[in-house]
């Protein structure tokens, strides 16, 4: 029913985010990547969301990537794994990285998210196999020369490759290398 939210960020406390949109505060759980992946206090935000509506309360999840929502989608589809245990997986590991371990199948790399045991994890791989798309256990392909120069040059300067990926993400298109570094850093600092 609320599929995308776009506002100003009034609160921010682990787990969650206040979205204010048009003088209204919507309460939204993200997972940790898209936490610390957010803007500070006051600036713009856009997050994509999932409502679930349950007999004691309505809740709204909320994901900077189109993969992260439909990683969440499928993950709160299986038995036994609600958007609370959705939302810890997806803050232990990115969504690469769990397309990742369940096409090698590894139960390892599940049971140290907390709260997922042994059991789940097997569950996990079991029911998400050939589910997750196998391009997501693929590094991100960079659109032209002038963001795999950008993404070179923060890869260069310290910065993760995954950290500098999401930098690139937020950048226009069509920028030019120079300017793609200081927006990039202004993103990353």
């Amino acid at each position: 029913m609320i599929g995308r939210l776009t506002g100003v960020i009034a609160e921010k406390t682990p787990p969650q985010v206040v979205i204010d949109v048009a003088g209204v505060g919507y309460e939204v759980d993200v997972p940790m990547s898209t936490f610390f992946n957010l803007g500070g206090l006051g600036e713009r935000a856009v997050l994509l969301t999932h409502l679930t509506v349950r007999e004691d309360a309505h809740q709204l999840f909320g994901f900077l990537t189109h993969e992260e929502r439909a990683t969440f989608r499928q993950l709160i589809k299986i038995s036994g794994v609600g958007p609370k245990m959705a939302l810890g997986l997806l803050s232990g590991l990115s969504v690469p990285e769990l397309a990742q371990a369940v096409s090698r199948q590894e139960v390892g790399r599940l049971t140290k998210v907390p709260g997922i045991g042994k059991k789940t994890a097997e569950r996990l791989l079991l029911e998400l196999k050939g589910k997750l798309g196998p391009d997501l256990a693929l590094p991100a392909t960079v659109a032209n020369d002038n963001q795999a120069d950008i993404l070179q040059a923060l890869v260069a300067l310290g910065y993760s490759e995954k950290d500098a990926s999401a930098a690139l993400k937020a950048l226009p298109p069509d920028v030019g290398v120079s300017d793609g570094i200081k927006l990039a850093l202004k993103k990353l600092s």
